[in-house]
């Protein structure tokens, strides 16, 4: 790992490497109130290859609005280094000047007020235009690779089974992927889809459980500009503990940095001049990766959705954040001479979906897929006065109505709501669609279920998830953000050591302290139990929604946090 002197160093070092023409491009870039198409894209090509990388799109097909997250705790030696650095402070490192399009994008920073002035982002046409650009000028000397959560996060996709997004990407082209929700589909329909992908699915950490064996291609060679370019597979590492188990028995995960030293040793003894990982680890654990393995030249990073506009040099390893949703396309190009990293430039492209001009295949063809549903995806529910987002460490204004919902409809006392870093934003104002209630929790194991839990129970709950975000060994996190909580409060200290972050747990409605010998009526939602029993998620909040047809959140007090 790095500390924050390395940190300051490795920029200095990246500057150099780059060269003077891209120092400042974010900050002169993000002067500008007015973008064009031309400034987003244009770039100075550079070196003999090209990656581009978009990664945890979630199935979302057409622009949406995204809040960034106010709070992103960064434990141990990461505290206080990117990706962990957000708002006002993320603006100031990068020299990225408030109000300005690239500050909406990045931060969330006045995001209500920006949001109307700039607009949606992503959205599949864009990022085709984006990609058929770059192809233009790079041709064969181009990879485009996708980080995975792809095919989970939409109606539509729950609807098709991921089918929409196959079709969505397949005319894409990309070289590669890997994944991660995907998996929730089960065995059988990932195994069709994955036979019947025109591209490679990779995925070196994944075994086969009765033979011990790999089950996916653990990397590819690819031939570009003359360059033998390896790239090597890295799904999400805890996908049986963070998603349930019983759904793909077959398959087995974890880090295995093991296998990835193999197979970076394979791959240059297979005369491979450049290396890169196509990693759903999630930032923290590329990171802690990057200063174990040797021999891995980029690593693109998925998982944990943070958008990072310049690369991470961990020793001699680049590492490449590129957002999440189809906010972001990442472009780097590399100078690789006498197989070794000699050079590279870096843009993040911000998809501004009033910018930049749509594909017009990609248009009708995301148009098509969404046909049959498009008057279920457009139904109205409700009206939001407040600003509805998903990411935050600890509480985000839709997990809040989500909680509200658990805790009405089901009649309990206390609610759990997962904290899924995927979900789109409502702007005040809006009207709350059917669409929007599933970009935020269309899933394969949605049922609500009602139990009576003791305090003590909950308090465990409560210490396990935080053990699997704050763990002080990168190992050991698991992405994600701290379940939330509706109906009581209490006091964290992220910092603190298993089984001892959790204190002061209140029951709102009385005030009580929650007692560990009490039982209390607990409701919540993606319990990765087989058989669990409940209406689905969605149901639920709709149900919510009718009986509370404007949503007004007052601001979430109910967790402390101390260090």
């Amino acid at each position: 790992m790095i500390s924050r002197r390395e940190f300051l160093m490795a920029t200095a070092a990246l500057s150099a490497i780059a060269g003077p023409s891209l120092v400042g491009n974010w900050a002169r870039a993000a002067a500008q109130q007015s973008l064009t198409e031309n400034d987003l894209l244009d770039f100075q090509s550079f070196g003999n290859v090209t990656l581009v990388h978009v990664t945890d799109i979630h199935a979302q097909l057409v622009p949406i609005y995204f809040r960034e997250p106010s709070v992103n705790l960064g434990i141990g030696a990461v505290a206080g280094l990117p990706p962990h650095v957000t708002g006002a402070d993320l603006l100031k490192l990068y020299n990225i000047q408030p109000c300005s399009a690239h500050a909406y994008a990045l931060t969330s920073v006045d995001f209500d007020a920006l949001a109307k002035t700039y607009g949606r982002m992503g959205g599949f046409d864009r990022i085709a235009t984006i990609v058929k650009r770059i192809r233009a000028e790079r041709g064969d000397n181009m990879l485009l690779l996708d980080g995975g959560d792809t095919w989970q996060g939409s109606y539509t996709s729950l609807q098709t089974k991921g089918q929409d997004m196959v079709d969505a990407m397949n005319v894409l082209q990309p070289d590669a992927m890997t994944g991660h929700w995907e998996f929730t589909y089960g065995t059988d329909r990932v195994k069709e889809l994955v036979e019947s992908l025109p591209f490679s699915f990779l995925g070196g950490n994944i075994f086969d459980t009765e033979w011990d064996e790999p089950a996916f291609d653990a990397y590819k060679m690819f031939d570009r500009g003359g360059v033998k370019v390896a790239v090597i597979g890295q799904a999400f590492p805890y996908t049986p503990i963070a998603n349930p188990r019983w759904m793909f028995p077959e398959w087995s995960f974890g880090i295995r940095e093991e296998e990835v030293a193999k197979n970076v040793a394979a791959a240059r003894a297979e005369g491979a001049d450049l290396v890169v990982l196509l990693s759903h680890n999630g930032f923290d654990v590329d990171r802690a990766l990057a200063s174990r393995v040797k021999g891995i030249d980029v690593i693109l990073s998925g998982h944990t959705h943070d958008a990072l506009p310049e690369p991470l040099l961990v020793d001699k390893t680049l590492l490449v954040a590129s957002g999440s949703h189809g906010k972001f396309v990442a472009r780097l190009d590399l100078d690789v001479q006498g197989g070794e990293l000699k050079g590279f430039r870096h843009r993040l492209i911000p998809v501004f979906s009033d910018v930049i001009t749509p594909d017009a295949d990609m248009t009708k063809l995301v148009s098509d897929l969404r046909a049959p549903y498009e008057a279920e995806l457009k139904r109205e529910l409700a009206t939001t006065e407040s600003l509805l987002y998903r990411r935050g460490n600890f509480n985000g204004t839709f997990d809040d109505m989500i909680c509200q919902a658990l805790l009405e409809v089901r009649e309990a006392d206390i609610a759990l709501s997962p904290g899924f870093r995927w979900g789109t934003s409502v702007l005040p104002g809006q009207k709350i669609t059917v669409e929007d209630v599933h970009s935020a929790c269309a899933m394969t194991y949605p049922a609500v279920y009602r139990s009576s839990m003791s305090g003590q129970t909950i308090k465990d709950i409560l210490e396990d998830v935080a053990d699997n975000l704050f763990n002080k060994d990168p190992y050991y996190q698991q992405g994600g953000d701290m379940v939330r909580v509706g109906g009581m409060g209490y006091t964290i200290n992220p910092d603190g050591a298993m089984g001892s972050r959790i204190s002061d747990m209140t029951l709102l409605k009385t005030g009580e302290s929650i007692e560990p010998s009490r039982d209390y009526v607990v409701a919540g939602w993606a319990s990765v139990n087989e058989g669990t029993e409940g209406p689905a998620i969605w149901d639920v909040v709709e149900e919510y929604l009718t009986q509370n047809p404007v949503v007004r959140l007052e601001e979430n007090r109910s967790v402390k946090v101390v260090s």
